[in-house]
């Protein structure tokens, strides 16, 4: 494994969480972690994600249309929504699924099953990003962008051309980093993880006794455990091990914080929380379950955070060299984060970092007037410190 290698940092994490399960009582199951992410019963894989895969490359496709000015809004709304058997995507098999990204935007059971009104805003909100794209973008795709105006820049030295809408965003970043929030973590915090959701109806009872849903090999709730790891790790080529970086989602940016020697060891420290979770559930010790979804829930609203800042200082520093379309593609990308932070979650709290009402006010802020033609160091610099206080780190850790 290349990238999330045991270490002794990792022992000490597993000995703890051993250690808290001794703690809750002789009379809850001792939980051993396993070496890898493989969990069988009968000789069968338990371990089961398809849904999260097929999202997930959904989304990759839905993406990469974003930068296809040859697109219609219908074509990109009918990929965000994609309906059972409508040839919406390349890939036959994404055809043929009853899944879809929209279904699953901002529609965690913990956040938005009783608040529709903020999940039907979010959705909305991607609607009208494609909508901009397709109305705005496209019909300038060849025209010089500038204050006002959207259209296309050049990035300095030769480099790669963004597309930009007239308040200077990259629509297609804001949608991509938006998921990782309104999809990825969202599902997987809020949703997945949730004992509403692992301990729903007969759920602990049926996981108490080994009883199966009809013609699978794992009960309901090992099944719910699995879809939330699906979302980080579903588009590995081997997810008993995985290597990261393996989609442009939260896969990737977990890898890039990882990298960053602030924060070594997070990728590690989810990957161990994921499996000594599961094996909770298996020797059916919940109290060490919980401990766990815990972690991951701190941890991946971390990645969010630090990836966050660390693009609206990049964009920064570049916007006072003057290239302005290096820039705005780095502010975008950090923007897109900020707009995730409303899906992270505080531990031993229902609620998110940042809610919905403070991010929709960075967003305006930074979206008044020309938006990121007149966006100023010091605003970029008072949203990331905002950030990096509310997770405890600091802003220079994030740009080393």
């Amino acid at each position: 494994m290349k990238k999330i290698a045991l270490s002794l940092f990792v022992i000490g994490s597993i000995l703890t969480s051993c250690s808290s399960d001794d703690d809750n009582g002789a009379s809850e199951p001792q939980v051993v972690a396993p070496t890898t992410y493989q969990f069988e019963r009968d000789g069968t894989t338990t371990v089961s994600f398809s849904g999260q895969t097929t999202r997930i490359a959904m989304g990759e496709e839905f993406v990469s249309a974003l930068r296809d000015d040859s697109y219609t809004e219908s074509q990109l709304d009918a990929m965000f929504a994609h309906v059972e058997g409508a040839s919406d995507f390349a890939d036959a098999d994404l055809n043929a699924s009853d899944k879809s990204i929209r279904s699953k935007v901002a529609a965690s059971k913990d956040y938005y099953s009783a608040n529709t009104t903020e999940a039907n805003a979010i959705k909305s909100q991607f609607d009208t990003w494609i909508s901009d794209q397709v109305t705005n973008v496209f019909p300038n795709w060849n025209n010089t962008a500038s204050a006002g105006t959207a259209g296309q820049l050049q990035q300095a030295g030769g480099g790669s051309v963004r597309y930009i809408n007239e308040k200077g965003f990259e629509i297609n970043q804001l949608v991509a980093k938006g998921l990782i929030g309104s999809l990825m973590t969202d599902q997987i915090l809020n949703n997945y993880l949730s004992p509403a959701v692992l301990d729903e109806a007969s759920n602990i009872t049926n996981n108490d006794n080994d009883v199966v849903e009809d013609g699978k090999s794992y009960t309901t709730m090992e099944h719910k455990w699995d879809e939330a790891f699906g979302y980080l790790y579903g588009a590995e080529a081997d997810a008993t091990m995985p290597s990261l970086d393996a989609d442009s989602f939260l896969s990737e940016y977990m890898d890039r914080v990882d990298s960053d020697e602030d924060f070594t060891g997070i990728a590690q420290t989810v990957f161990d929380a994921f499996k000594l979770g599961r094996a909770a559930i298996v020797a059916k010790n919940y109290t060490v379950r919980d401990e766990q979804a815990e972690i991951i829930r701190e941890n991946i609203s971390k990645v969010l955070a630090v990836r966050g800042v660390y693009y609206l200082q990049r964009g920064k520093t570049i916007l006072a060299e003057g290239d302005m379309a290096s820039a705005f593609h780095q502010l975008s990308e950090g923007f897109g984060f900020v707009y995730s932070l409303q899906f992270t979650r505080v531990p031993g709290t229902t609620t998110p970092y940042f809610s919905k009402s403070e991010v929709d006010a960075f967003m305006a802020q930074v979206s008044a007037d020309n938006g990121l033609w007149d966006v100023t160091a010091d605003t970029i610099d008072t949203i990331s410190n905002t950030i990096a206080d509310r997770f405890d780190f600091t802003v220079e850790q994030t740009v080393n």
